[in-house]
Order: C-alpha cells, then structure tokens, then sequence
C-alpha cells in the first residue's frame, strides 16, 4: 500500500509580480486541480484565468491525467493566474523533458520580472514630483 508521503509527485515553482506559485502534480486516473484547498472554479472566477491554466495541458497534448495541488500566495488575481502557469509548465518538463521544445514556444516558460517601482525620497510616486511652482 502506498501511503501520501510515498507517492511520486514533480514540483515546482513559479513566480509573477509578487505571487508565489507552489506546484505538484501527480500522475492520476483523472483530472483534480487544487489551489488552496479550493476547487479551480471556486479560485478564479473569469472563464480567462481558468483557460490559461487548463491550456498548459492542452498545448502540450499530453494523453495522461494528472491531479494537481497549488499552494499561491501574494499579489493579486491575475498574477497568480501567470505564477501557476509558469509552475504547472516547469513541473510538466520535469515530468517529462520532452514537452519542453512545445511549452517554450507557447511561450508558458517565460518568467515575466515585471514589479512595482519602488518610491523614491522627494517623490510622491516612484517616478510622479511634486507640482513645479516658479515662485
């Protein structure tokens, strides 16, 4: 009997602004995706983020099942939407090396390092100065 410690997952990680993506997935009779203990459907609300997700599998042809289980944090919606693609992507390629050549050119294998300037002293915003007056 094979108990949950012993069962062989892949892991891996994605990232996107400030979310963390956490990812494992384990071959399976069907598909099960998990995101904080919740249901896909209940997690992402627009049919966009959910589509995103499920074309990583789709892109990729693979014949097999998988159940996947997502721990994500920080940053908002949208963000951890592009953290688990990358993680689902990354965790599929150690799975199998092969698929790596098809999600490189989908383009799910690209980390996107985009982040929020920081504010600078003297300015209101990162880059926004205070109004100029002459006198």
């Amino acid at each position: 009997m094979v108990t949950k410690t012993q069962e062989k997952y892949f892991e891996a990680v994605g990232r996107r602004k400030t979310s963390v993506a956490r990812v494992r997935i384990w071959p399976a009779a069907k598909n099960s995706f998990v995101l904080n203990d919740k249901d896909i459907k209940d997690y992402f609300v627009t049919e966009e983020q959910k589509n995103k997700i499920t074309s990583v599998f789709a892109k990729s042809e693979t014949k097999e099942k998988f159940k996947v289980s997502v721990k994500v944090s920080g940053g908002g919606i949208s963000s951890q939407a592009d953290a688990v693609v990358l993680g689902l992507s990354r965790a599929m390629i150690k799975l199998d090396e092969g698929l790596r050549k098809t999600l490189k050119k989908e383009g799910f294998l690209k980390r996107d390092p985009r982040i929020k300037e920081r504010r600078k002293f003297g300015l209101k915003k990162a880059r926004k100065a205070p109004q100029w007056s002459k006198r």
